[in-house]
Protein backbone atom coordinates (compact mmCIF):
# COMPACT_ATOMS: atom_id res chain seq x y z
CA UNK A 1 0.00 0.00 0.00
CA UNK A 2 0.85 3.37 -1.04
CA UNK A 3 1.37 5.92 2.09
CA UNK A 4 -1.05 9.01 1.74
CA UNK A 5 1.78 11.91 1.30
CA UNK A 6 1.17 14.73 3.88
CA UNK A 7 4.90 16.12 3.98
CA UNK A 8 4.66 18.43 1.32
CA UNK A 9 6.59 21.31 3.47
CA UNK A 10 9.64 18.74 3.26
CA UNK A 11 9.44 18.30 -0.73
CA UNK A 12 6.85 17.82 -3.49
CA UNK A 13 6.32 15.54 -6.21
CA UNK A 14 6.99 16.84 -9.70
CA UNK A 15 4.09 18.23 -11.36
CA UNK A 16 3.40 15.53 -14.75
CA UNK A 17 3.53 18.94 -16.52
CA UNK A 18 6.85 19.88 -15.22
CA UNK A 19 8.50 16.43 -16.08
CA UNK A 20 6.56 17.16 -19.53
CA UNK A 21 8.11 19.92 -20.25
CA UNK A 22 11.59 19.18 -18.86
CA UNK A 23 12.39 16.14 -20.87
CA UNK A 24 13.17 17.09 -24.19
CA UNK A 25 15.90 19.25 -23.01
CA UNK A 26 17.62 15.98 -21.11
CA UNK A 27 17.67 14.42 -25.02
CA UNK A 28 17.00 16.46 -27.54
CA UNK A 29 17.77 20.20 -26.87
CA UNK A 30 20.96 19.23 -24.60
CA UNK A 31 23.22 21.76 -26.07
CA UNK A 32 25.17 23.97 -23.72
CA UNK A 33 23.11 27.36 -23.42
CA UNK A 34 26.72 28.69 -23.00
CA UNK A 35 27.93 27.75 -26.85
CA UNK A 36 26.43 30.30 -28.89
CA UNK A 37 29.08 29.54 -31.87
CA UNK A 38 26.66 27.03 -32.93
CA UNK A 39 22.58 27.05 -33.37
CA UNK A 40 21.58 24.50 -30.99
CA UNK A 41 23.58 26.49 -28.20
CA UNK A 42 21.60 29.77 -29.38
CA UNK A 43 18.45 28.04 -29.13
CA UNK A 44 19.00 26.65 -25.53
CA UNK A 45 20.11 30.05 -24.67
CA UNK A 46 16.74 31.62 -26.11
CA UNK A 47 14.83 29.25 -24.09
CA UNK A 48 16.80 30.27 -20.39
CA UNK A 49 16.25 33.49 -21.61
CA UNK A 50 12.66 33.41 -22.34
CA UNK A 51 12.19 30.99 -18.62
CA UNK A 52 14.01 33.39 -16.53
CA UNK A 53 11.70 36.36 -17.57
CA UNK A 54 8.66 33.98 -16.64
CA UNK A 55 10.02 33.24 -13.46
CA UNK A 56 10.67 36.74 -13.15
CA UNK A 57 7.62 37.74 -13.89
CA UNK A 58 6.06 35.26 -10.99
CA UNK A 59 7.78 37.35 -8.58
CA UNK A 60 7.21 40.61 -9.95
CA UNK A 61 10.79 41.21 -10.94
CA UNK A 62 13.02 41.77 -13.99
CA UNK A 63 15.02 38.65 -15.50
CA UNK A 64 18.38 40.44 -14.40
CA UNK A 65 16.81 40.23 -10.59
CA UNK A 66 17.45 36.93 -10.53
CA UNK A 67 20.19 34.86 -9.60
CA UNK A 68 19.72 31.15 -10.25
CA UNK A 69 21.01 28.80 -7.65
CA UNK A 70 20.97 24.96 -6.39
CA UNK A 71 17.81 25.77 -3.87
CA UNK A 72 16.89 28.18 -1.29
CA UNK A 73 20.22 26.98 0.65
CA UNK A 74 22.47 27.76 -1.67
CA UNK A 75 19.82 31.07 -2.07
CA UNK A 76 20.69 32.14 1.65
CA UNK A 77 24.16 31.34 1.84
CA UNK A 78 24.75 34.14 -1.21
CA UNK A 79 22.37 36.30 0.60
CA UNK A 80 24.42 36.42 4.22
CA UNK A 81 28.01 36.01 2.59
CA UNK A 82 27.41 38.07 0.41
CA UNK A 83 26.24 40.72 2.00
CA UNK A 84 27.82 40.32 4.77
CA UNK A 85 31.60 39.37 3.25
CA UNK A 86 31.35 41.93 0.47
CA UNK A 87 34.48 44.30 0.45
CA UNK A 88 32.89 47.14 0.70
CA UNK A 89 30.88 45.93 4.42
CA UNK A 90 31.90 47.66 7.40
CA UNK A 91 28.99 47.07 9.42
CA UNK A 92 28.89 44.01 11.73
CA UNK A 93 25.45 42.58 12.91
CA UNK A 94 22.79 40.39 11.93
CA UNK A 95 19.53 40.71 13.08
CA UNK A 96 17.15 37.48 12.39
CA UNK A 97 14.68 34.98 14.12
CA UNK A 98 15.57 32.14 16.48
CA UNK A 99 12.92 30.11 14.24
CA UNK A 100 14.62 30.41 11.32
CA UNK A 101 14.95 27.17 8.81
CA UNK A 102 18.25 25.90 9.49
CA UNK A 103 19.78 26.86 6.03
CA UNK A 104 19.55 30.23 7.60
CA UNK A 105 20.80 29.99 11.56
CA UNK A 106 23.91 27.70 9.54
CA UNK A 107 25.43 30.93 7.80
CA UNK A 108 24.88 33.25 10.56
CA UNK A 109 26.83 30.79 13.49
CA UNK A 110 29.64 31.12 10.73
CA UNK A 111 29.25 34.75 10.35
CA UNK A 112 29.29 34.93 14.24
CA UNK A 113 32.30 32.99 14.17
CA UNK A 114 33.79 35.49 12.07
CA UNK A 115 33.69 38.14 14.36
CA UNK A 116 29.52 38.89 13.15
CA UNK A 117 27.47 39.84 16.02
CA UNK A 118 24.10 37.87 15.05
CA UNK A 119 20.85 38.55 17.43
CA UNK A 120 18.53 35.90 17.19
CA UNK A 121 15.14 37.29 17.83
CA UNK A 122 12.14 35.53 20.27
CA UNK A 123 8.56 35.14 18.66
CA UNK A 124 5.62 34.93 20.39
CA UNK A 125 4.61 31.68 22.56
CA UNK A 126 1.96 28.92 22.00
CA UNK A 127 0.03 31.11 24.47
CA UNK A 128 0.28 33.92 22.67
CA UNK A 129 -2.15 35.52 20.26
CA UNK A 130 -0.45 34.65 16.98
CA UNK A 131 2.07 32.37 18.02
CA UNK A 132 5.58 32.01 16.07
CA UNK A 133 4.86 35.46 15.04
CA UNK A 134 7.92 37.92 15.85
CA UNK A 135 7.18 41.44 17.17
CA UNK A 136 8.02 44.34 15.31
CA UNK A 137 9.32 46.75 18.22
CA UNK A 138 12.11 43.87 18.58
CA UNK A 139 12.57 44.54 15.05
CA UNK A 140 13.07 47.82 15.42
CA UNK A 141 15.15 48.06 18.70
CA UNK A 142 17.71 45.80 17.48
CA UNK A 143 18.63 47.65 14.28
CA UNK A 144 21.59 50.50 14.58
CA UNK A 145 23.65 51.80 12.34
CA UNK A 146 26.27 49.00 12.61
CA UNK A 147 23.28 46.54 10.77
CA UNK A 148 24.40 44.38 7.24
CA UNK A 149 21.77 42.91 7.19
CA UNK A 150 17.66 41.39 8.75
CA UNK A 151 16.94 38.46 7.91
CA UNK A 152 13.15 36.71 8.21
CA UNK A 153 11.60 33.71 6.69
CA UNK A 154 8.03 34.60 5.23
CA UNK A 155 6.82 31.48 6.14
CA UNK A 156 7.78 28.86 8.29
CA UNK A 157 8.31 25.27 7.37
CA UNK A 158 7.12 23.73 10.83
CA UNK A 159 3.69 25.79 12.04
CA UNK A 160 3.36 27.74 9.35
CA UNK A 161 3.11 31.09 10.58
CA UNK A 162 3.22 34.11 7.85
CA UNK A 163 5.37 36.98 9.52
CA UNK A 164 4.86 40.38 8.70
CA UNK A 165 7.40 40.65 6.34
CA UNK A 166 5.91 44.19 4.87
CA UNK A 167 5.85 45.64 7.41
CA UNK A 168 9.60 44.36 8.58
CA UNK A 169 10.66 46.01 5.30
CA UNK A 170 9.35 48.95 6.04
CA UNK A 171 11.18 49.37 9.15
CA UNK A 172 14.70 48.44 7.13
CA UNK A 173 14.01 50.93 4.41
CA UNK A 174 13.75 53.47 7.32
CA UNK A 175 17.27 52.61 8.62
CA UNK A 176 18.52 51.87 5.39
CA UNK A 177 19.31 48.03 5.94
CA UNK A 178 18.74 45.17 3.56
CA UNK A 179 16.29 42.86 4.52
CA UNK A 180 16.45 39.09 2.96
CA UNK A 181 13.80 36.34 3.49
CA UNK A 182 13.77 32.93 2.91
CA UNK A 183 10.23 33.06 1.22
CA UNK A 184 10.82 28.69 -0.12
CA UNK A 185 7.26 27.68 2.18
CA UNK A 186 5.53 30.72 0.96
CA UNK A 187 6.02 30.47 -3.48
CA UNK A 188 2.83 28.63 -4.85
CA UNK A 189 1.02 28.77 -1.55
CA UNK A 190 0.34 32.28 -0.79
CA UNK A 191 1.01 36.03 -3.41
CA UNK A 192 5.25 36.08 -3.11
CA UNK A 193 5.96 39.41 -4.92
CA UNK A 194 9.28 41.26 -4.59
CA UNK A 195 7.98 44.86 -4.88
CA UNK A 196 5.24 44.38 -3.12
CA UNK A 197 6.72 42.71 0.20
CA UNK A 198 9.31 45.43 -0.08
CA UNK A 199 12.79 43.08 0.40
CA UNK A 200 15.72 43.70 -0.99
CA UNK A 201 16.81 39.79 -1.44
CA UNK A 202 14.37 36.89 -1.43
CA UNK A 203 15.15 32.90 -1.75
CA UNK A 204 13.24 29.98 -2.70
CA UNK A 205 13.36 26.50 -4.08
CA UNK A 206 11.37 24.73 -6.82
CA UNK A 207 10.88 21.54 -5.02
CA UNK A 208 8.62 23.01 -2.99
CA UNK A 209 6.50 24.06 -5.69
CA UNK A 210 6.00 20.87 -7.41
CA UNK A 211 9.24 21.19 -9.64
CA UNK A 212 12.60 19.63 -9.42
CA UNK A 213 15.01 19.25 -6.69
CA UNK A 214 18.41 20.99 -7.27
CA UNK A 215 16.90 24.09 -8.76
CA UNK A 216 16.04 27.79 -7.15
CA UNK A 217 16.52 31.35 -6.86
CA UNK A 218 17.51 34.21 -5.28
CA UNK A 219 16.20 37.48 -6.12
CA UNK A 220 17.67 40.88 -5.56
CA UNK A 221 15.72 44.46 -6.09
CA UNK A 222 18.32 45.69 -8.77
CA UNK A 223 17.16 49.08 -7.81
CA UNK A 224 18.29 48.63 -4.47
CA UNK A 225 21.61 50.48 -3.86
CA UNK A 226 21.86 49.01 -0.72
CA UNK A 227 22.50 45.11 -1.37
CA UNK A 228 26.21 44.48 -3.24
CA UNK A 229 27.10 40.56 -3.25
CA UNK A 230 30.02 38.84 -3.15
CA UNK A 231 30.15 35.63 -5.13
CA UNK A 232 29.95 32.90 -3.19
CA UNK A 233 30.96 30.42 -6.61
CA UNK A 234 33.14 31.36 -9.06
CA UNK A 235 34.71 30.42 -12.01
CA UNK A 236 33.02 30.80 -14.81
CA UNK A 237 31.41 33.93 -14.92
CA UNK A 238 28.04 33.25 -15.87
CA UNK A 239 25.36 34.86 -14.30
CA UNK A 240 27.30 38.85 -14.34
CA UNK A 241 29.67 36.80 -12.54
CA UNK A 242 27.32 36.32 -9.43
CA UNK A 243 27.46 32.17 -9.59
CA UNK A 244 29.19 30.79 -12.15
CA UNK A 245 28.22 27.56 -13.28
CA UNK A 246 26.57 26.26 -16.18
CA UNK A 247 22.87 26.73 -16.04
CA UNK A 248 20.62 23.43 -16.11
CA UNK A 249 18.39 23.91 -18.92
CA UNK A 250 16.32 21.26 -18.08
CA UNK A 251 16.02 22.57 -14.42
CA UNK A 252 15.31 26.03 -15.37
CA UNK A 253 12.58 24.86 -18.08
CA UNK A 254 10.74 22.90 -15.21
CA UNK A 255 11.26 25.76 -12.90
CA UNK A 256 9.05 27.83 -15.14
CA UNK A 257 6.89 25.73 -15.95
CA UNK A 258 5.84 24.60 -12.07
CA UNK A 259 5.49 28.62 -11.14
CA UNK A 260 3.24 29.65 -13.99
CA UNK A 261 1.19 26.37 -12.83
CA UNK A 262 1.26 28.06 -9.46
CA UNK A 263 0.01 31.04 -10.81
CA UNK A 264 -2.81 29.45 -12.25
CA UNK A 265 -4.39 27.50 -9.30
CA UNK A 266 -2.65 29.05 -6.24
CA UNK A 267 -6.09 30.61 -5.46
CA UNK A 268 -8.24 27.70 -5.75
CA UNK A 269 -5.89 25.70 -3.96
CA UNK A 270 -5.78 27.18 -1.10
CA UNK A 271 -9.03 26.84 -0.21
CA UNK A 272 -9.05 23.16 -0.86
CA UNK A 273 -5.81 23.08 1.52
CA UNK A 274 -7.63 25.07 4.24
CA UNK A 275 -10.89 22.11 4.00
CA UNK A 276 -8.30 19.78 4.42
CA UNK A 277 -6.53 20.98 7.24
CA UNK A 278 -9.32 21.62 8.95
CA UNK A 279 -11.10 18.48 8.34
CA UNK A 280 -7.80 16.47 9.92
CA UNK A 281 -7.62 18.96 12.47
CA UNK A 282 -11.48 18.34 13.79
CA UNK A 283 -11.38 14.26 12.95
CA UNK A 284 -7.64 14.40 15.05
CA UNK A 285 -9.57 16.73 17.97
CA UNK A 286 -12.83 15.02 18.25
CA UNK A 287 -11.10 11.65 18.79
CA UNK A 288 -8.21 12.67 21.09
CA UNK A 289 -8.50 14.30 24.18
CA UNK A 290 -5.51 16.74 25.30
CA UNK A 291 -4.72 17.20 21.45
CA UNK A 292 -3.31 20.71 21.05
CA UNK A 293 -2.00 22.95 18.06
CA UNK A 294 1.20 24.48 17.24
CA UNK A 295 1.45 27.75 15.69
CA UNK A 296 -1.47 30.08 14.70
CA UNK A 297 -5.04 29.00 14.56
CA UNK A 298 -7.40 30.34 11.82
CA UNK A 299 -11.05 31.23 11.15
CA UNK A 300 -14.40 29.05 10.87
CA UNK A 301 -14.55 29.75 6.97
CA UNK A 302 -11.86 30.63 4.71
CA UNK A 303 -12.50 34.23 2.99
CA UNK A 304 -11.05 35.14 0.21
CA UNK A 305 -10.39 38.79 -1.31
CA UNK A 306 -10.91 40.14 -5.00
CA UNK A 307 -7.26 39.20 -5.68
CA UNK A 308 -7.90 35.29 -4.63
CA UNK A 309 -6.11 35.94 -0.84
CA UNK A 310 -6.90 34.13 2.22
CA UNK A 311 -7.63 37.31 4.24
CA UNK A 312 -6.28 37.40 7.90
CA UNK A 313 -5.04 34.17 7.69
CA UNK A 314 -1.71 34.16 9.88
CA UNK A 315 -0.69 30.36 8.90
CA UNK A 316 -0.30 28.17 5.24
CA UNK A 317 -3.42 26.78 4.68
CA UNK A 318 -2.03 23.67 3.95
CA UNK A 319 -0.23 23.46 7.60
CA UNK A 320 -0.67 21.84 10.89
CA UNK A 321 1.24 20.92 13.62
CA UNK A 322 -0.08 18.90 16.22
CA UNK A 323 1.44 17.47 19.69
CA UNK A 324 -0.46 14.84 20.70
CA UNK A 325 -0.71 13.91 24.78
CA UNK A 326 1.67 11.22 26.28
CA UNK A 327 3.28 9.45 23.25
CA UNK A 328 6.06 10.22 21.22
CA UNK A 329 5.63 11.22 17.83
CA UNK A 330 8.69 9.25 16.01
CA UNK A 331 7.02 6.38 17.43
CA UNK A 332 3.43 7.42 16.34
CA UNK A 333 4.82 7.69 13.30
CA UNK A 334 6.28 4.77 13.02
CA UNK A 335 2.90 3.13 14.04
CA UNK A 336 0.67 4.70 11.54
CA UNK A 337 2.58 3.71 8.62
CA UNK A 338 0.48 4.08 5.96
CA UNK A 339 0.53 7.77 6.47
CA UNK A 340 4.02 10.05 5.44
CA UNK A 341 4.72 13.06 7.68
CA UNK A 342 7.69 14.38 9.83
CA UNK A 343 8.69 15.51 13.19
CA UNK A 344 9.69 18.50 11.58
CA UNK A 345 12.33 20.18 9.10
CA UNK A 346 13.48 17.46 6.89
CA UNK A 347 16.94 19.18 7.13
CA UNK A 348 17.18 18.29 10.86
CA UNK A 349 15.33 14.68 10.95
CA UNK A 350 18.84 13.27 11.32
CA UNK A 351 19.45 15.43 14.23
CA UNK A 352 17.61 13.66 18.25
CA UNK A 353 17.38 17.11 19.45
CA UNK A 354 13.31 18.05 19.45
CA UNK A 355 12.21 20.95 17.25
CA UNK A 356 14.04 24.54 17.95
CA UNK A 357 10.92 25.72 16.31
CA UNK A 358 8.96 24.45 18.98
CA UNK A 359 10.66 25.22 21.41
CA UNK A 360 10.78 28.88 20.58
CA UNK A 361 7.05 29.09 21.31
CA UNK A 362 7.37 27.63 24.81
CA UNK A 363 6.86 24.00 24.25
CA UNK A 364 8.64 21.63 26.01
CA UNK A 365 10.74 19.34 25.21
CA UNK A 366 8.66 16.46 25.50
CA UNK A 367 5.58 18.53 23.98
CA UNK A 368 7.84 19.05 20.68
CA UNK A 369 9.16 15.06 20.39
CA UNK A 370 5.58 14.51 20.72
CA UNK A 371 4.65 16.73 17.94
CA UNK A 372 3.82 15.74 13.95
CA UNK A 373 4.06 18.27 10.92
CA UNK A 374 1.55 17.67 7.97
CA UNK A 375 1.76 19.36 4.89
CA UNK A 376 -1.40 19.27 2.99
CA UNK A 377 -0.41 19.56 -0.89
CA UNK A 378 -2.08 19.34 -4.16
CA UNK A 379 -2.47 15.65 -4.89
CA UNK A 380 -3.93 15.18 -1.96
CA UNK A 381 -7.95 14.76 -1.68
CA UNK A 382 -9.95 14.80 0.72
CA UNK A 383 -10.86 11.21 0.80
CA UNK A 384 -7.16 10.71 1.78
CA UNK A 385 -7.44 13.07 4.93
CA UNK A 386 -10.40 11.31 6.24
CA UNK A 387 -8.24 8.24 5.92
CA UNK A 388 -4.73 9.48 7.30
CA UNK A 389 -6.79 10.67 10.12
CA UNK A 390 -8.30 7.37 10.77
CA UNK A 391 -5.18 5.41 10.71
CA UNK A 392 -3.17 7.82 12.96
CA UNK A 393 -6.38 8.00 15.35
CA UNK A 394 -5.93 4.18 15.65
CA UNK A 395 -2.03 4.44 16.14
CA UNK A 396 -2.33 6.97 18.65
CA UNK A 397 -4.94 4.98 21.02
CA UNK A 398 -2.85 1.87 20.21
CA UNK A 399 0.34 3.75 21.58
CA UNK A 400 -1.20 5.27 24.56
CA UNK A 401 -3.05 1.93 25.58
CA UNK A 402 0.55 0.98 26.57
CA UNK A 403 0.91 4.38 28.93
CA UNK A 404 -2.15 5.01 30.34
Amino acid sequence: MNAIYLDNHATTRVDPRVVQAMLPWFDTHYANPGSSTHEPGRQAKEAIDDALIGIADFFGAQADELIVTSGATESNNLAAFGICLHPRQKRRKIVSVVSEHQAMLGPLQKLQKLGFEVRLLPVQSHQDSVPGQIDLTRIAEEIDADTALVSVMLANNEIGVLQPVREIAAICTQYEVPLHTDATQGVGRIPVDLSELGVDLLSYSAHKVYGPKGIGGLLVRGANARVKLAPQIVGGGQQSNLRSGTLASSSIIGMRMALDIAKQTRASESIDHWKWRDRLWQLLANEIAGLSLNGPGWGSEPCQDENGRLSGEQRLTGNLNVCFPKVDGQSLMLEARGVAVSSGSACTSAHPEPSHVLRAIGRSEDEARASLRFGIGRFNSESEIEQAAEQLIHAYRKLAAFVA
